[in-house]
Order: C-alpha cells, then sequence, then structure tokens
C-alpha cells in the first residue's frame, strides 16, 4: 500500500477508488467497442466519483492540445518554387549579408529559409508559431506537413490555429484536401501533493512498453511510457521544466486557474501518432477535435492506468485505480480547457538574461585577462577594442565596423523572425531585373558575347 493513499484515506476512500475502477474499466469496454469513440462523446467522466472537482490533494490548472502535426495535399505554384530554390541558396550562401535575405514573409509571418530539408521535403520555413515542410511536386507525397508549436497553441485554440495555418499555405499552393493530423499530443497541468516516486513500475498497467523514470540531480523528475511506439506518455515536472527551458507564457494562465508561487506544477501529456488516430477512424483535423474526449478516455482507461497493486490478486486489470490516476482520466474534454494568452508573438527569441549572461562572461573574461577590476575602466577599454574587433573584421570584408555589425544584426533578426531583411517590393525588383537580363539575352540568340 502506497504511502501516499495512506494519508489521502480519509478523503478517498477505498471503496469509491474500486467504483472507479470499474467506470474506469466500463468505459475502456465502450472504447475498444466504439473504435471511433462516437459512444464517448458528450459523456462526463466518472460523475459519481469527486474527480472533476479541484481540492488539496488534486488541482486541475489548464488542459489543451499541447502539439499538433498536419499535413496537406496539394500542388506548389511554379514561382514559389522556384523563390524557394533561390531562398535556400541564399540561406547556403557563404557571405552571411546573402544569408540574412533567406525569409520568406507571408500574412505577417517573417518565415526564416533553413538552408537545408530532407529528401521528401527539401524546402523548410519556420518562425515561433509554424515549421513548414515544403515538397516538390508530387501526387503521393504531401505539399507540406507543418509542426505548430506548442507556444502558439496554448495562445488559439487548434482550429483558429489550422485556419490562419491554411491562409498561409493557400499562398504557396493550391491545396486539394482538409488537414490530415500525422501527430496530436494532448496534456493536462495540475497541482498535487501525491508524491510521484511512490509507486514503482509494475503500478503501471499498460499496452506500452518502455516504463521509465527520471531524475535530475538525485530529484525526480518524472515518468514515461511507450516512448518510441505510435502512442506514448509522460508525467513529469512542467515548472521545473520550465525553468530549464525558459518558457513563462503559462505561468499567468495558472495563476488564473488559482496557481501559487509555492506549488510544484505537474504535467501529463499523451502523444497520439497517425497510425493510432487511423485505427480508430481519425484522419483529419475536424474528425480529431470532435473526439478528443473519447481519445482521453482511451488513453488512460485502456492503454495507460496507473494502479495500486494488489500482490493477492494475480489479475492485473482488476487492481484498483490509483487516486491520482482516478482525477486525470476524469478530465472532461468538452469543457473549457483554461484561459488562453492570446498575446502570442511569432518571433523565436532568446532570453534577455541569458544575452546578458554572455555579455557579463565576455567582460568578466576580458577584464580578467588583462587584469582590471576597475568597473568603469573595464568598460570602456572593452568597448574600445571591440570596436577594433569589429573594424578589423570589416576591413577584411571591405566593410566599416558598422556594417560589419549590422551584417550580425541582420542574420541574427533572421533567426528570431523579428527584422524583414529583404522587403517584398526589392525581392519584386530583383526578380524583374533578371526577367529583364534573360528578355536581352533571348533576343540575341542566348548569347552574351553578341
Amino acid at each position: 500500500m502506497l504511502k501516499s493513499w495512506r494519508h489521502n484515506s480519509e478523503n478517498l476512500a477505498k471503496s469509491k477508488v474500486v467504483k472507479a475502477a470499474d467506470e474506469v474499466s466500463t468505459a475502456a469496454g465502450v472504447a475498444e467497442r466504439g473504435g471511433n469513440f462516437d459512444g464517448l462523446q458528450g459523456t462526463s467522466p466518472s460523475n459519481t466519483v469527486p474527480y472533476n472537482s479541484n481540492n488539496e490533494y488534486f488541482k486541475l490548472l489548464r488542459f489543451g492540445v499541447d502539439s499538433l502535426y498536419l499535413s496537406y495535399q496539394g500542388e506548389i505554384f511554379p514561382q514559389v518554387l522556384e523563390r524557394l530554390t533561390k531562398l535556400k541558396q541564399l540561406a547556403q550562401h557563404p557571405e552571411i549579408d546573402q544569408q540574412a535575405l533567406a525569409q520568406y514573409t507571408i500574412a505577417g509571418h517573417i518565415f526564416e529559409v533553413k538552408d537545408k530539408g530532407s529528401s521528401v521535403f527539401p524546402y523548410v520555413l519556420e518562425d515561433g508559431a509554424f515549421r513548414i515542410s515544403i515538397s516538390k511536386a508530387s501526387k503521393r507525397t504531401p505539399m507540406a506537413y507543418v509542426k505548430l508549436s506548442s507556444q502558439y497553441l496554448s495562445s488559439v485554440t487548434p482550429k483558429e490555429a489550422e485556419l490562419h495555418l491554411r491562409s498561409i499555405l493557400e499562398k504557396l499552393g493550391k491545396l486539394t484536401d482538409s488537414a490530415h493530423v500525422s501527430r496530436l499530443d494532448l496534456c493536462a497541468d495540475f497541482v498535487s501533493n501525491e508524491d510521484m516516486e511512490s509507486w514503482d513500475r509494475k503500478a503501471w498497467v499498460t499496452r506500452g512498453k518502455n516504463i521509465a523514470a527520471y531524475a535530475v540531480a538525485e530529484k525526480f523528475t518524472g515518468w514515461t511510457v511507450g516512448l518510441g511506439g505510435i502512442m506514448a506518455c509522460r508525467l513529469y515536472n512542467k515548472l521545473l521544466e520550465i525553468f530549464s527551458s525558459g518558457r513563462g507564457d503559462l505561468i499567468p494562465l495558472w495563476q488564473a486557474a488559482g496557481w501559487k508561487y509555492d506549488e510544484s506544477t505537474w504535467r501529463i501529456e499523451f502523444q497520439f501518432r497517425r497510425e493510432v488516430l487511423a485505427q480508430h477512424g481519425l484522419v483529419n483535423l475536424d474528425n480529431v477535435l470532435a473526439n478528443l474526449n473519447g481519445l482521453w478516455r482511451y488513453a488512460s482507461t485502456e492503454w495507460l492506468r496507473l494502479t495500486i497493486p494488489n500482490l493477492d490478486d494475480q489479475t492485473r486489470s482488476r487492481w484498483p485505480v490509483h487516486p491520482l490516476w482516478g482525477h486525470l482520466s476524469s478530465i472532461d474534454w468538452e469543457t473549457d480547457g483554461g484561459p488562453l494568452t492570446r498575446s502570442f508573438n511569432a518571433t523565436r527569441l532568446p532570453e534577455d538574461k541569458r544575452i546578458f549572461s554572455l555579455g557579463a562572461s565576455s567582460i568578466a573574461s576580458y577584464m580578467a585577462k588583462h587584469g582590471i577590476t576597475d568597473y568603469g575602466d573595464g568598460l570602456d577599454r572593452f568597448q574600445c577594442d571591440l570596436y577594433g574587433y569589429l573594424q578589423t573584421r570589416g576591413e577584411f570584408l571591405g566593410l566599416s565596423a558598422e556594417s560589419f555589425l549590422i551584417e550580425k544584426v541582420r542574420l541574427r533578426a533572421k533567426e528570431f523572425n523579428t527584422i524583414q531583411n529583404c522587403l517584398d517590393a526589392e525581392w519584386t525588383q530583383l526578380e524583374r531585373n533578371k526577367s529583364a537580363v534573360e528578355y536581352g539575352r533571348a533576343s540575341k540568340g542566348g548569347n552574351d558575347a553578341i
């Protein structure tokens, strides 16, 4: 018997947990028989058990779609394909002033054009909202394969995001079908006083494989189940992950749900790949979004359960559901998952703290090297020698110190999606100039020497 179960026995009687297990098993059977989850739509999970309300043991902060990968059939416009080819060549150019021009601006997005793609999708456009991989003309390969960022999906609904994405793709080519889902991640953020390390591997009853526990500096960080398969689950310390990744946009959303700074926040994620979605007749985005309740119920009752092991009963399917799992499996995806940020900017910006840290480290190294301990003197000499470095590097390239630095700025702006280095009007003029040259060559028989 788990230590945490003993601590919470007064609030969650064992009889209710067993009853919840029966309901979970029943739901699992419905999911299995229904196939496309139609029998689960519109239901309110585990209404007879007090798992839907927040309490001292469990507090649900938010839930929603965390990752979404979509594919689109269609045919790219020839002029777009030609432009992408040239932009990719610029991205591969040895001169940074040319690399900085590898941008494609659409619908307010300043996409970076990557210097590399894949054999199937040779062209890649990316900013803070979308990573769009584009193929050449092919009837068998999707025109576009797109990853929608988690941060973007915390600011808009998946349907809103897809409509905006479609408006972008329609400027690149002719779409011939609706969005198909290649991967979907559903997540829920919560607070619980449960010790997430208090059970061992055998408490997980699952169809998945590769159950693993993780720790960083001897601090337990979470569990994974089924990684590498067509379905997977992660249960991990989201607050700790935020500290390491620097993603602070979730904090206000948690606060709106009653989160306090002294509370550890955990996340559970279920990952569904195209194969498992197709097994249940879910292919296009509209059908998937209409069946989120069924997907969550299938994942948390049929594919995976956290139980309280009963070593006297060899039939693991009869083991009672852990109280934490009772709350998590009871999330109703037909209700409001929580507020959205609505303040998203499609840039990929490093934190100022990181930039200043790098700058401070450089200045400190310079001062230590030259034996300088006076703050003002150190800054002055560093700035003077930095200008000398920029001037020397610029002269090597035939540039002034200022121009050399601005080239670096433009290159970083391409990566951060903040500055449009080549306006569309400039690109249009370049194309016109090229067309005029080609016309002149053709009128002379294609021989420049004539």
